[in-house]
């Protein structure tokens, strides 16, 4: 797939199915604005990117806890683009716990805020970039955590809570912005690991996770995949 001159932002880029996403759009001549809390590991991906090429990379900080920080990372990407093709909202703090007061309350509010109002604040204010494509899609990293029904994560209820959010936006932008062309693709993989076989028995790996991005993206504009859903592994009972 050539993706050449595509227009690409993605958040939590710095590391694992971030930096994977980052890394396979640049393979196919894309230009990466990526961001990630930690400055210096986002810098680290995108010099990477840029040196393997074809598609370049420019790293920033965005802490999507922080509106001003939202807003600050939405505004460098105008300063430097016209319009954004593809927006990837893939960073998101996960935390564990089986009970609400395994975490700290400070906690619980960052991964709330990041999770719901910061990925909600960096669609509103990049908006007009993607208004502005001549084929702009919204890719949601969300996790099996946003679906009604779903306990087989360790996650702490936070987590869960702030995927439901992303995925109440995720279905309504999807409904309002189908007149406008722009496609707001949403994935819900349950639990995955980074690298593995790909084998029936296996666990779903990123790799497989971002293939499935790679294909929405690349459809013709008049096929709008609005979800993927994923069939979790079944493990054997124990004797």
């Amino acid at each position: 797939m050539n993706l050449d001159g595509l227009c690409v932002a993605i958040t939590g880029a710095a590391r694992d199915t971030g930096r994977l996403l980052a890394e396979a759009f640049a393979e196919r001549g894309a230009q990466i604005f990526l961001s990630a809390r930690d400055l210096a590991a986002a810098e680290h991906v995108a010099d990477a990117i840029s040196q393997r090429g074809p598609g370049r990379a420019e790293a920033f900080h965005c802490n999507l806890a922080l509106p001003e920080s939202v807003r600050a990372f939405a505004a460098a990407v105008a300063e430097r683009t016209k319009h954004l093709d593809v927006l990837i909202n893939n960073g998101a703090p996960y935390i564990e716990g089986d009970d609400l007061g395994d975490v700290s309350d400070d906690k619980i509010e960052s991964v709330m805020a990041a999770g719901g109002t910061g990925t909600m604040l960096l669609t509103k204010n990049l908006l007009p970039l993607l208004r502005a494509s001549s084929r702009p899609d919204i890719v949601n990293m969300i996790s099996a955590c946003g679906e009604v029904g779903h306990r087989r994560s360790g996650a702490h209820p936070a987590f869960y809570a702030a995927k439901h959010a992303h995925a109440g936006l995720a279905e309504i932008l999807s409904h309002r912005l189908r007149p406008e062309g722009i496609r707001v693709i949403s994935l819900f993989p349950p639990d995955f690991v980074q690298d593995g076989p790909r084998q029936v028995s296996s666990d779903l790996t990123a790799r497989s996770v971002i293939d499935c991005v790679l294909f929405a993206v690349g459809q013709p504009r008049d096929c709008f995949i609005r979800e993927f859903h994923f069939e979790q592994v079944r493990r054997a009972s124990a004797p």
